[in-house]
């Protein structure tokens, strides 16, 4: 297939170096021209250009920006595009994409893999990136069958498990186990900070090993996505930090009533609970 790619950055990237080598020819667009130049270069893409006009015989496309940018990128998109060609995009929220896309394309398939690194642009693209992890395909009862079975055939050939819901019901769910996840750490790094005593901050930071390192990881990311988190998916977010909050209070309501009863069983729950959302450890060691 013609595969056109937007987008030329860590997940566009990706996508194309694997995409590629599955034998696809791949059509790739980014803002800047040195970025177009190195990806056919580095045999990342077969051929690269600023212009839109290189889709015009695009069969499917990945739209591969940030949020903000998705529809205004539909927008200059859909005049090059074969009236037959679909759109896919792979971000991290739907329901805002769902609203501002499905009116300027019918062929237009949402979704979001939920692969990643802690890198950006073109040179942290990477092969296999995909292998194994989940690859969200969101339609809607007006999305084409035809469409949504094409892009996921694609996403199949990366190795990924993919899974079908609904906008919604993907946004609730990326809010538990994503976005929620972003603040929590956050929070946790600037209530350290606030230790007013230098020398004991000082031991904290050479004392932390890897439980404060794994906990803290998400809320040391990108800035810039963790407000597009907030700012797309700010219904969901609130619901889950509103949740959050509300399970805090209750450990401080139970220590400082020093209920050590009342906190053995919640910590036992949560213990027996965490196995549902990342397995056991024997699945940890072989998982992705």
């Amino acid at each position: 297939m013609n595969v056109g790619i937007v987008g030329l950055g860590l997940i566009g990237g990706s996508l194309a170096l694997d995409l590629r080598s599955r034998g696809h020819h791949i059509l790739g667009v980014s803002r800047r021209l040195q970025t177009c130049q190195e990806a056919v270069t580095r045999q990342i893409v077969d051929e690269a250009d600023v212009e839109m006009t290189l889709m015009a015989n695009a069969e499917v496309v990945f739209i591969c920006t940030p949020i903000a940018a998705i529809a205004w990128t539909v927008e200059r998109l859909v005049p090059h595009l074969n009236p037959t060609a679909i759109i896919t995009d792979v971000g991290s929220v739907k329901m805002p994409v769902v609203k501002a896309v499905t009116p300027l394309w019918r062929n237009f398939v949402p979704a979001h893999p939920m692969a990643g690194t802690a890198e950006s642009g073109l040179d942290a693209a990477v092969r296999d990136l995909f292998i194994g992890r989940p690859y969200v395909i969101t339609p809607t009862e007006h999305t084409p069958a035809v469409a949504v079975e094409t892009v996921t055939e694609l996403a199949r050939s990366l190795g990924s498990q993919v899974y079908q819901c609904s906008p919604e019901d993907h946004d609730c769910a990326v809010a538990w186990i994503s976005h929620l996840p972003v603040f929590v750490s956050a929070s946790l790094i600037s209530a350290c900070m606030r230790e007013p005593a230098g020398n004991r901050l000082k031991l904290a930071q050479q004392l932390a090993s890897s439980g404060f390192r794994d906990t803290s990881r998400v809320g040391g990311g990108n800035p810039e996505l963790g407000v597009m988190m907030a700012q797309y998916n700010r219904g969901e977010v609130l619901r889950s930090l509103y949740a959050y909050r509300e399970q805090l209070d209750q450990f401080i309501g139970a220590i400082e009533a020093e209920d050590w009863n009342a906190l053995t069983p919640a910590l036992e729950q949560t213990q027996k609970h965490r196995p549902f959302f990342v397995g056991t450890p024997d699945s940890q060691k072989h998982s992705p």
